[in-house]
């Protein structure tokens, strides 16, 4: 690509944002109820989650009793060479009872390979798609799901455009106590993340407590949605970290107890001690309430999770942190303790996939400096990481039938950075030459 014409590319897709004008926010739209319309005995409610290196875990659930946890998969359409067996298992929630929950790991799976499989011996056939094992890996993020006409267009859009993982920062169906919604809320995505894993962690959505009777909540979300929390040392499927292709993910729980000797606390501390920044440049997070926000929305909720542990992240380099809650989309620089800092990661509110209630549409006046981007829209990002030194953000802004471009920038590792990370010295390099964070 002749110089001119790529840093005219850059130029025109990186440019920083502020709030846009002359754009008409989109309403709330109604609740989607999606229907079980298969027998009983066959898979619904399908989605695939990583575990670990080279392996996935697939869970479905089965209203009808009899149906072997196994899952049959490989390589060709209809022919199965391999075969897994895992568990299954249920829970009541006052009067409503789950079918049969299963859940089984499959692998060792090769990277960048589409594998065909088959839940319990009956059904339909699914298939999905193993993320690359060398660069360029993207990440699809949407957070605040729920289950409208706008979530709807929201998974269109992340469809309609290839990604290797959805990672979703917490509110995922709405259930909010409503357990058959969480059942219609797995048909809804089942297209989706029966293809692609998607990688979650919690909001406040999930936790459904309830005193006396459910006092530690989640009872659904940790029966339908369990991550590798193992895997990463975590005791707890509220907080957990994996990762992909030179990226460091820790999804971490908003909502469990994150004071200073915690186990979460705790836990954080020894995985971020472990992160090898030569072998994953990046490092990425996930949680549900925003530490930053200048939205009056959910204003300060994130606060003593940030007092507590931010500092930890500052010190580790951090690259992003993903956060929901604020139904809203807004983009930091790069900050810490409050200001701008070159070292410090970037802060990404996106709680606008499509939840029932609605936009956040008031902000604070003035725009603080530290905020480049905002804006009240439904949408989705993507985080398309190149290689050990560049990666490119965009937030695509759902407008009716088509999803538009609507705020991006280029992001430079922090681990390749002489003034962050002076120790490690980068393996490749890029020049862009307009607005890299």
């Amino acid at each position: 690509m002749p110089k001119l014409l790529f840093l005219f590319f850059v130029f025109f897709f990186v440019c920083e944002h502020h709030a846009s004008t002359g754009f008409t926010r989109q309403p709330s739209r109604p609740l989607i109820f999606t229907p079980h319309n298969r027998p009983n005995s066959h898979p619904q409610q399908v989605h695939v989650s990583l575990v670990g290196n080279n392996y996935m875990k697939v869970s479905w659930v089965t209203d009808g009793n009899g149906v072997p946890s196994t899952v049959e998969y490989g390589k060709i359409p209809a022919k199965y060479e391999s075969l897994a067996t895992g568990e299954h298992t249920s829970y009541h929630y006052f009067s409503y009872r789950s079918g049969n929950i299963h859940h089984v790991t499959i692998g060792p799976l090769d990277p960048a390979t589409t594998y065909y499989y088959r839940c319990g011996g009956i059904g339909p056939e699914f298939n999905f798609r193993m993320p690359p094992a060398t660069y360029p890996i993207e990440f699809a993020v949407a957070g605040d799901l729920g289950q409208t006409e706008w979530t709807s267009s929201t998974l269109e859009h992340i469809n309609a455009r290839d990604y290797d993982i959805l990672l979703l920062p917490g509110d995922l169906s709405y259930a909010d106590t409503q357990q058959p919604l969480w059942d219609s809320f797995g048909r809804l995505v089942e297209p989706y993340a029966s293809r692609r894993p998607w990688m979650v962690t919690e909001g406040n959505h999930e936790q459904e407590a309830f005193p006396i009777i459910y006092p530690k909540g989640y009872k659904a979300y940790n029966s339908r949605w369990p991550m590798p929390y193992r895997e990463s040392g975590s005791e707890s499927n509220l907080y957990y970290s994996f990762d992909a292709v030179g990226t460091h993910i820790i999804m971490l729980g908003s909502y469990a107890d994150f004071s200073i000797g915690s186990d979460q606390y705790k836990w954080l501390a020894n995985d971020l001690a472990k992160i090898d920044r030569l072998r994953t440049p990046w490092v990425v997070v996930i949680l549900h309430a925003p530490w930053y926000n200048s939205n009056l929305a959910h204003q300060g909720e994130g606060e003593s999770m940030r007092v507590a542990i931010e500092e930890m992240l500052y010190n580790s380099r951090v690259d992003v942190v993903f956060a929901g809650h604020v139904h809203a989309y807004e983009r930091f620089t790069r900050v810490y303790n409050n200001n701008a800092d070159p070292c410090g990661p970037m802060h990404i509110t996106i709680g606008d996939g499509g939840n029932r209630e609605g936009l956040a549409m008031l902000y604070k006046e003035p725009t603080p400096s530290i905020s480049l981007y905002r804006e009240a829209s439904f949408g989705h990002g993507r985080l398309r990481i190149l290689n050990d030194t560049h990666a490119h953000w965009s937030w695509n802004r759902n407008d009716d039938s088509v999803s538009v471009v609507a705020d991006g920038i280029w992001l430079k590792s922090l681990s390749s950075s002489s003034l962050c990370f002076p120790q490690i010295q980068p393996k490749t390099d890029l020049t862009y030459e307009k607005d890299e964070l």
